[in-house]
Protein backbone atom coordinates (compact mmCIF):
# COMPACT_ATOMS: atom_id res chain seq x y z
CA UNK A 1 0.00 0.00 0.00
CA UNK A 2 1.37 3.24 -1.29
CA UNK A 3 -0.97 5.39 0.23
CA UNK A 4 1.28 7.54 2.02
CA UNK A 5 2.37 9.45 -0.91
CA UNK A 6 0.65 11.58 -1.96
CA UNK A 7 0.57 15.20 -0.51
CA UNK A 8 4.12 14.62 1.69
CA UNK A 9 7.40 15.53 0.81
CA UNK A 10 9.42 13.03 -0.83
CA UNK A 11 12.60 14.52 0.81
CA UNK A 12 15.94 12.96 1.28
CA UNK A 13 18.75 15.99 1.43
CA UNK A 14 18.89 17.22 -2.16
CA UNK A 15 16.31 14.87 -3.49
CA UNK A 16 13.35 16.91 -3.07
CA UNK A 17 10.22 15.65 -4.74
CA UNK A 18 6.73 17.12 -4.44
CA UNK A 19 4.63 13.38 -4.59
CA UNK A 20 1.14 13.71 -5.51
CA UNK A 21 0.49 11.12 -7.95
CA UNK A 22 -2.85 10.27 -9.63
CA UNK A 23 -4.48 7.06 -8.70
CA UNK A 24 -3.52 5.88 -12.29
CA UNK A 25 0.15 6.45 -11.17
CA UNK A 26 3.12 3.94 -11.54
CA UNK A 27 3.29 3.91 -7.44
CA UNK A 28 -0.15 2.43 -7.13
CA UNK A 29 0.49 0.15 -10.31
CA UNK A 30 3.55 -0.64 -8.05
CA UNK A 31 1.65 -1.56 -5.26
CA UNK A 32 -1.12 -3.85 -7.71
CA UNK A 33 1.45 -6.12 -9.71
CA UNK A 34 4.57 -5.54 -7.69
CA UNK A 35 6.38 -3.91 -10.25
CA UNK A 36 9.10 -2.17 -8.31
CA UNK A 37 11.29 -1.45 -11.44
CA UNK A 38 8.34 1.16 -12.86
CA UNK A 39 7.97 2.43 -9.31
CA UNK A 40 11.71 3.80 -9.07
CA UNK A 41 12.14 4.71 -12.63
CA UNK A 42 9.45 6.97 -12.04
CA UNK A 43 11.12 8.37 -8.97
CA UNK A 44 12.40 12.18 -9.81
CA UNK A 45 15.87 13.52 -8.70
CA UNK A 46 17.30 9.72 -7.32
CA UNK A 47 20.95 8.82 -8.45
CA UNK A 48 21.74 5.58 -10.53
CA UNK A 49 22.81 3.63 -6.74
CA UNK A 50 19.48 4.83 -4.93
CA UNK A 51 17.07 3.68 -7.97
CA UNK A 52 19.30 0.00 -7.28
CA UNK A 53 18.34 0.05 -3.86
CA UNK A 54 14.40 1.28 -4.18
CA UNK A 55 14.18 -1.83 -7.10
CA UNK A 56 15.86 -4.07 -4.76
CA UNK A 57 14.20 -3.31 -2.03
CA UNK A 58 11.06 -1.64 -3.06
CA UNK A 59 9.35 -1.79 0.38
CA UNK A 60 11.48 -0.19 2.11
CA UNK A 61 10.50 2.76 0.10
CA UNK A 62 7.07 2.91 2.28
CA UNK A 63 8.96 2.97 5.52
CA UNK A 64 11.29 5.87 4.25
CA UNK A 65 7.91 7.96 3.31
CA UNK A 66 7.10 7.36 7.14
CA UNK A 67 10.97 8.24 8.09
CA UNK A 68 10.02 11.75 6.19
CA UNK A 69 7.09 12.25 7.82
CA UNK A 70 8.78 11.55 11.23
CA UNK A 71 11.36 14.06 10.59
CA UNK A 72 9.52 16.86 8.75
CA UNK A 73 6.94 16.66 11.58
CA UNK A 74 10.21 16.75 14.05
CA UNK A 75 12.21 19.29 12.08
CA UNK A 76 8.92 22.10 12.57
CA UNK A 77 8.89 21.03 16.24
CA UNK A 78 12.08 22.19 16.94
CA UNK A 79 12.12 25.81 14.75
CA UNK A 80 8.85 26.55 15.60
CA UNK A 81 9.92 29.33 17.25
CA UNK A 82 12.80 30.68 14.85
CA UNK A 83 12.09 33.27 12.14
CA UNK A 84 13.01 30.15 9.76
CA UNK A 85 10.76 27.50 11.19
CA UNK A 86 11.38 24.56 8.54
CA UNK A 87 8.17 24.88 6.51
CA UNK A 88 8.79 23.44 3.18
CA UNK A 89 6.31 24.61 1.36
CA UNK A 90 4.31 27.56 0.27
CA UNK A 91 2.34 27.18 -3.00
CA UNK A 92 3.90 25.15 -4.32
CA UNK A 93 7.88 26.51 -3.87
CA UNK A 94 10.31 24.32 -2.99
CA UNK A 95 11.56 26.38 -0.62
CA UNK A 96 13.29 23.08 1.58
CA UNK A 97 15.22 22.87 -1.47
CA UNK A 98 16.75 26.54 -1.63
CA UNK A 99 17.97 26.18 1.89
CA UNK A 100 19.55 23.01 1.38
CA UNK A 101 21.68 24.39 -1.31
CA UNK A 102 23.20 26.66 1.14
CA UNK A 103 25.72 25.71 3.60
CA UNK A 104 24.09 27.37 6.16
CA UNK A 105 23.05 25.86 10.03
CA UNK A 106 20.25 25.15 8.95
CA UNK A 107 20.81 22.97 6.10
CA UNK A 108 23.13 21.02 8.56
CA UNK A 109 20.38 20.24 10.87
CA UNK A 110 18.20 19.25 7.61
CA UNK A 111 20.95 16.91 7.02
CA UNK A 112 21.34 15.14 10.32
CA UNK A 113 17.65 15.07 11.21
CA UNK A 114 16.55 13.26 7.76
CA UNK A 115 19.20 10.96 7.80
CA UNK A 116 18.23 10.18 11.39
CA UNK A 117 14.76 9.64 10.69
CA UNK A 118 15.41 7.29 7.27
CA UNK A 119 17.30 5.02 10.57
CA UNK A 120 14.95 5.57 12.65
CA UNK A 121 12.40 4.43 10.04
CA UNK A 122 14.02 1.53 8.54
CA UNK A 123 14.80 -0.06 12.02
CA UNK A 124 11.03 -0.20 13.01
CA UNK A 125 10.08 -1.61 10.31
CA UNK A 126 12.90 -4.25 10.85
CA UNK A 127 11.28 -5.25 14.65
CA UNK A 128 7.66 -4.92 13.05
CA UNK A 129 8.43 -7.36 10.19
CA UNK A 130 7.48 -5.42 7.55
CA UNK A 131 10.37 -5.63 5.81
CA UNK A 132 12.01 -8.91 3.98
CA UNK A 133 15.67 -8.02 4.03
CA UNK A 134 15.75 -7.38 7.78
CA UNK A 135 14.43 -8.40 11.16
CA UNK A 136 15.43 -8.06 15.05
CA UNK A 137 18.74 -8.20 15.67
CA UNK A 138 20.16 -11.14 15.48
CA UNK A 139 23.45 -10.63 17.24
CA UNK A 140 21.28 -10.37 20.87
CA UNK A 141 20.94 -13.61 21.72
CA UNK A 142 21.92 -15.91 24.27
CA UNK A 143 22.68 -14.42 27.60
CA UNK A 144 24.60 -11.49 29.00
CA UNK A 145 25.69 -9.52 32.12
CA UNK A 146 25.42 -5.66 32.97
CA UNK A 147 25.32 -3.55 36.62
CA UNK A 148 22.21 -5.55 37.14
CA UNK A 149 23.23 -8.98 36.97
CA UNK A 150 23.30 -11.76 34.56
CA UNK A 151 20.32 -11.49 31.92
CA UNK A 152 18.58 -12.93 28.63
CA UNK A 153 18.42 -11.72 25.86
CA UNK A 154 15.08 -12.04 24.47
CA UNK A 155 12.07 -10.41 22.76
CA UNK A 156 12.96 -8.17 19.59
CA UNK A 157 15.66 -5.35 19.85
CA UNK A 158 15.92 -3.02 17.32
CA UNK A 159 18.23 -3.96 14.61
CA UNK A 160 19.80 -0.34 14.66
CA UNK A 161 22.81 -1.52 12.75
CA UNK A 162 20.79 -2.49 10.03
CA UNK A 163 19.12 0.92 9.95
CA UNK A 164 22.43 2.99 10.12
CA UNK A 165 23.57 0.33 7.41
CA UNK A 166 20.60 0.98 4.79
CA UNK A 167 20.14 4.90 5.52
CA UNK A 168 24.01 5.25 4.85
CA UNK A 169 23.57 3.28 1.89
CA UNK A 170 20.52 5.23 0.29
CA UNK A 171 20.81 8.71 1.31
CA UNK A 172 24.86 8.91 0.93
CA UNK A 173 24.58 7.96 -2.32
CA UNK A 174 23.58 11.49 -3.52
CA UNK A 175 26.53 12.86 -2.42
CA UNK A 176 29.42 10.08 -2.79
CA UNK A 177 29.54 10.83 -6.41
CA UNK A 178 30.84 14.56 -5.71
CA UNK A 179 34.19 15.18 -4.02
CA UNK A 180 33.75 19.00 -2.99
CA UNK A 181 34.09 20.60 0.49
CA UNK A 182 29.83 20.43 0.55
CA UNK A 183 29.89 16.69 -0.10
CA UNK A 184 31.86 16.36 2.59
CA UNK A 185 29.89 18.67 4.91
CA UNK A 186 26.24 16.86 3.81
CA UNK A 187 28.43 13.63 4.59
CA UNK A 188 29.49 14.64 8.20
CA UNK A 189 25.98 15.58 9.43
CA UNK A 190 24.18 12.94 7.84
CA UNK A 191 26.65 10.74 10.17
CA UNK A 192 26.14 12.81 12.72
CA UNK A 193 22.22 12.13 12.34
CA UNK A 194 22.66 8.51 11.94
CA UNK A 195 24.92 8.42 15.36
CA UNK A 196 22.47 10.15 17.52
CA UNK A 197 19.78 7.73 16.80
CA UNK A 198 22.03 5.38 17.91
CA UNK A 199 23.26 7.39 20.93
CA UNK A 200 19.55 6.64 23.02
CA UNK A 201 19.30 3.23 22.26
CA UNK A 202 18.05 1.97 25.29
CA UNK A 203 17.92 -1.31 27.62
CA UNK A 204 14.59 -2.82 28.78
CA UNK A 205 13.78 -5.59 30.67
CA UNK A 206 11.28 -7.72 31.91
CA UNK A 207 11.74 -9.63 35.36
CA UNK A 208 10.57 -13.24 35.96
CA UNK A 209 10.10 -14.96 39.60
CA UNK A 210 7.97 -15.22 42.24
CA UNK A 211 5.47 -12.07 42.61
CA UNK A 212 7.26 -10.43 39.69
CA UNK A 213 11.02 -10.63 41.45
CA UNK A 214 13.79 -10.28 39.43
CA UNK A 215 15.47 -13.39 40.05
CA UNK A 216 15.29 -13.85 35.89
CA UNK A 217 15.59 -10.84 33.31
CA UNK A 218 14.66 -10.96 29.48
CA UNK A 219 16.35 -8.04 28.26
CA UNK A 220 16.00 -5.89 24.85
CA UNK A 221 17.07 -2.90 23.34
CA UNK A 222 15.25 -0.53 21.96
CA UNK A 223 15.07 3.05 20.11
CA UNK A 224 14.05 6.08 22.03
CA UNK A 225 11.29 8.35 20.96
CA UNK A 226 12.36 10.20 17.67
CA UNK A 227 11.48 13.51 19.93
CA UNK A 228 14.96 12.55 22.09
CA UNK A 229 16.83 12.41 18.90
CA UNK A 230 15.33 15.61 17.80
CA UNK A 231 16.01 17.21 20.65
CA UNK A 232 20.16 16.22 20.71
CA UNK A 233 20.38 17.55 17.61
CA UNK A 234 18.73 20.83 18.21
CA UNK A 235 21.66 20.99 20.85
CA UNK A 236 24.19 20.06 18.20
CA UNK A 237 22.51 22.89 15.66
CA UNK A 238 22.86 25.39 18.48
CA UNK A 239 26.45 24.29 18.99
CA UNK A 240 27.34 24.02 15.34
CA UNK A 241 30.84 24.79 14.04
CA UNK A 242 31.71 27.04 11.42
CA UNK A 243 34.38 25.27 8.74
CA UNK A 244 36.73 25.38 6.59
CA UNK A 245 37.69 22.92 4.09
CA UNK A 246 41.50 21.57 4.50
CA UNK A 247 44.16 22.47 1.87
CA UNK A 248 43.98 19.24 0.61
CA UNK A 249 40.89 18.49 0.53
CA UNK A 250 40.21 15.45 2.96
CA UNK A 251 38.38 17.30 5.87
CA UNK A 252 37.57 20.76 7.92
CA UNK A 253 39.43 23.11 9.78
CA UNK A 254 37.53 25.35 12.19
CA UNK A 255 37.18 28.94 10.42
CA UNK A 256 37.71 30.25 14.05
CA UNK A 257 40.46 29.00 16.36
CA UNK A 258 38.87 29.83 19.22
CA UNK A 259 36.28 26.95 18.84
CA UNK A 260 37.11 23.33 19.04
CA UNK A 261 37.81 21.09 16.60
CA UNK A 262 34.56 19.24 15.12
CA UNK A 263 34.25 15.57 16.45
CA UNK A 264 31.93 13.12 14.80
CA UNK A 265 29.15 14.16 16.53
CA UNK A 266 28.87 18.03 15.84
CA UNK A 267 27.31 19.86 12.76
CA UNK A 268 29.19 21.46 10.88
CA UNK A 269 28.62 24.38 8.01
CA UNK A 270 30.34 26.79 5.70
CA UNK A 271 28.05 29.87 5.29
CA UNK A 272 26.86 31.95 7.57
CA UNK A 273 23.08 31.91 8.07
CA UNK A 274 20.20 34.94 6.18
CA UNK A 275 18.09 36.42 8.67
CA UNK A 276 15.33 35.01 7.33
CA UNK A 277 13.23 38.12 7.79
CA UNK A 278 11.83 38.76 4.42
CA UNK A 279 10.69 36.33 1.86
CA UNK A 280 14.05 35.76 -0.11
CA UNK A 281 13.34 33.01 -2.93
CA UNK A 282 17.28 31.90 -3.27
CA UNK A 283 17.92 31.72 0.02
CA UNK A 284 14.61 29.81 0.83
CA UNK A 285 12.60 32.07 3.24
CA UNK A 286 8.99 32.64 3.48
CA UNK A 287 9.97 36.37 5.73
CA UNK A 288 8.11 36.53 8.82
CA UNK A 289 5.33 38.46 8.15
CA UNK A 290 1.77 37.16 9.28
CA UNK A 291 3.97 35.13 11.60
CA UNK A 292 2.44 34.51 15.53
CA UNK A 293 4.65 36.61 18.20
CA UNK A 294 5.16 36.23 21.60
CA UNK A 295 4.38 39.89 23.28
CA UNK A 296 5.89 38.71 26.88
CA UNK A 297 8.75 36.69 25.60
CA UNK A 298 12.46 37.89 25.45
CA UNK A 299 13.95 34.94 23.30
CA UNK A 300 13.54 34.26 19.21
CA UNK A 301 9.86 34.28 19.54
CA UNK A 302 9.42 37.58 21.21
CA UNK A 303 7.56 40.14 18.74
CA UNK A 304 10.81 42.07 18.63
CA UNK A 305 12.77 39.43 17.16
CA UNK A 306 10.30 37.23 15.22
CA UNK A 307 9.24 40.46 13.54
CA UNK A 308 12.55 41.66 12.56
CA UNK A 309 11.81 44.90 14.44
CA UNK A 310 8.98 45.94 11.61
CA UNK A 311 6.25 46.18 14.74
CA UNK A 312 2.96 43.66 14.86
CA UNK A 313 -0.69 43.52 14.79
CA UNK A 314 -2.32 42.62 17.40
CA UNK A 315 -6.51 41.58 16.89
CA UNK A 316 -8.46 40.14 19.44
CA UNK A 317 -10.50 36.68 19.04
CA UNK A 318 -12.69 34.37 20.90
CA UNK A 319 -12.04 30.63 21.37
CA UNK A 320 -13.75 27.91 23.45
CA UNK A 321 -11.73 26.44 25.96
CA UNK A 322 -11.80 24.06 28.67
CA UNK A 323 -12.21 25.20 32.04
CA UNK A 324 -13.55 24.15 35.86
CA UNK A 325 -12.08 21.03 35.57
CA UNK A 326 -12.82 18.74 38.35
CA UNK A 327 -11.74 15.49 39.21
CA UNK A 328 -14.43 12.24 40.09
CA UNK A 329 -13.82 9.48 41.58
CA UNK A 330 -13.39 7.22 40.24
CA UNK A 331 -11.70 8.13 37.72
CA UNK A 332 -12.67 10.79 35.15
CA UNK A 333 -11.99 14.51 34.70
CA UNK A 334 -15.16 16.72 34.21
CA UNK A 335 -14.66 20.30 32.55
CA UNK A 336 -17.18 22.84 31.39
CA UNK A 337 -16.57 25.05 28.67
CA UNK A 338 -15.70 28.14 28.45
CA UNK A 339 -15.28 31.52 26.32
CA UNK A 340 -12.03 32.98 26.29
CA UNK A 341 -11.03 36.32 24.71
CA UNK A 342 -7.65 36.40 23.84
CA UNK A 343 -5.40 38.76 21.57
CA UNK A 344 -3.09 37.15 18.80
CA UNK A 345 -0.44 39.37 17.68
CA UNK A 346 1.14 38.84 13.95
CA UNK A 347 4.01 40.18 11.96
CA UNK A 348 3.84 43.32 10.19
CA UNK A 349 5.00 42.72 6.27
CA UNK A 350 7.60 44.93 4.96
CA UNK A 351 6.30 47.77 2.89
CA UNK A 352 7.37 45.58 -0.27
CA UNK A 353 5.88 42.00 0.04
CA UNK A 354 6.70 40.46 -2.83
CA UNK A 355 9.57 37.75 -3.64
CA UNK A 356 13.52 38.92 -3.25
CA UNK A 357 15.07 37.45 -5.98
CA UNK A 358 18.68 37.73 -6.90
CA UNK A 359 18.61 36.01 -10.38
Amino acid sequence: NMNFLPGIWWSLPLVLVWATPPVTSSWWYMGAVGSSRVMCDNVPGLVSRQRQLCRRYPEAMLSIGRGVAAWTAECQHQFRRHRWDCNALERGQRLLGRVLLRSSRESAFVHAISSAGVVFAITRACSQGELKSCSCDPKKKGSAKDSKGHFDWGGCSDNIDYGIKFARAFVDAKERKGKDARALMNLHNNRAGRKAVKRFLKQECKCHGVSGSCTLRTCWLAMADFRKTGDYLWKKYNGAIQVVMNQDGTGFTVANKKFKKPTKNDLVYFESSPDYCIRDRDVGSLGTAGRVCNQTSRGMDSCEVMCCGRGYDTSRVSRMTKCECKFHWCCAVRCQDCLEVVDIHTCKAPKSTGWISRT
